[in-house]
């Protein structure tokens, strides 16, 4: 088949279950992920898993999207007047999910510390993309989300420095300290670094390019044609394409008015690739993974949602946020997937003995979180007052 045929299935199919699920009041993306898997090889099986790799392109692409929207809210006068709080925020939610993980697997499931440390590294990573969907939605504004986009923007850093670490530990773990050099440590700051530098570089050319230009009206095709250079150079350089499209967004940001063209560019084209986007991600989850996975995946999901939970509100209470913040903001921070699947291949590679297991578990849990993450997302924003007239994004 046509892969026409397919992004066909996908929008249709997406959009129907987007509309029946809207009508329980659940959100939009939720239906996206379930129509994903009515359709995919634990479904109807419409779509073949040789197809969904041909279909990779689409979820990079929206990755992009999604990336640089969260990178245009680091606005450093909006940032300013939230204040400093956002860092403290940002490394209590995530590194509280860390050790709570690493701790209970190794007090409570009783599992070595090297199994500990490298599956709670991975406890720490966020993933935006439904989050987003779901504030897009439901038209979110508040104090709740203003903390919470740059809070999810930090969060992939402290993941990548996180995971890095604690890897550099379990090797000299079981290898000995002398099998650890200063690399093994600066490597995963070599890649943020990277990744802000190249998206940074490539703000400041999409913004002079669009000085220049005499045609104003082109300010969504040299946006879509930046993200693309940023993912393509990214994935070459071997660097977080993520991190570095929220960089390319961040800068763009801060160099030019919020009025500007380059900020609002994507509004109006983002609908149909955000629902493709979920319905491929639906197509992806292996549901045969969640039978395998026993008291430890069960584990992983409750204690991460739990170290989220407390980090977020201990984080809010130090930095002096507002109420709805500290009661919250952990709810908005449940999913999980890109970021953490592929950190679980670098363990694969590192730690041979646990590296099916935990992904497995992590697999699993992804499942989980995709499904479970836009409903809590719905129920913080919605107790923080923060839901305004919902927006109809699939149509």
């Amino acid at each position: 088949m046509s892969y026409f045929y397919y992004i066909a299935l996908i929008l249709i199919f997406g959009l129907l279950m987007g509309k029946i699920i809207s009508y329980l009041k659940l959100p939009k993306v939720t239906g996206y992920l379930i129509a994903g898997v009515l359709i995919g090889p634990f479904g109807l099986r419409l779509i073949s898993n040789d197809a969904i790799k041909g279909l990779t392109i689409i979820s990079e692409a929206a990755l992009g999207f999604i990336a640089y929207n969260i990178g245009s809210s680091l606005n450093y006068k909006k940032l300013k007047s939230i204040g400093k709080g956002i860092i403290v925020i940002s490394l209590f939610e995530a590194l509280m999910a860390s050790v709570v993980v690493i701790l209970a697997m190794k007090f409570i499931l009783g599992q070595s510390w090297e199994f500990s440390l490298a599956i709670g590294a991975i406890a720490s990573a966020t993933a935006p993309a439904a989050t987003i969907m779901v504030l897009k939605q439901y038209n979110a504004k508040g104090p709740l989300v203003d903390t919470l986009m740059p809070v999810v923007a930090i969060d992939d850093g402290i993941a990548v420095i996180a995971f890095g670490v604690a890897m550099a530990i379990v090797k000299m773990i079981t290898k000995g300290a002398d099998s650890v050099s200063l690399i093994t440590f600066l490597e995963p700051f070599v890649e943020i670094i990277s990744s802000v530098l190249l998206g940074s570089v490539a703000g400041f050319g999409l913004v002079y390019i669009n000085k220049i230009s005499k045609d104003k009206d082109n300010s969504m095709n040299f946006v879509i044609a930046a993200i693309f250079l940023v993912i393509g150079l990214a994935k070459f350089l071997n660097i977080s394409n993520l991190l570095a499209c929220m960089a390319l967004g961040a800068t763009v940001s801060n160099i030019v008015l919020n009025k500007s063209k380059l900020i609002s560019a994507l509004d109006n084209i983002t609908a149909p690739i955000f629902m493709a986007f979920f319905t491929i991600s639906g197509l992806e989850l292996d549901l045969s993974v969640l039978k395998t996975v026993g008291l430890l995946g069960v584990g992983y999901v409750v204690f991460r949602v739990i170290g989220k939970v407390i980090g977020a509100s201990l984080g809010a209470q130090i930095a002096n946020s507002e109420t709805v913040v500290k009661k919250y903001l952990g709810l908005t921070l449940v999913p999980q997937a890109g970021v953490a699947i592929g950190l679980t291949m670098i363990v694969g590679e590192a730690l041979p003995e646990y590296g099916a297991s935990i992904r497995a578990i992590i697999l699993a849990s992804t499942v989980i979180y995709e499904l479970i993450g836009p409903v809590c997302t719905k129920i913080a924003i919605t107790k923080a007052g923060e839901v305004y007239k919902e927006k109809k994004i699939d149509s």
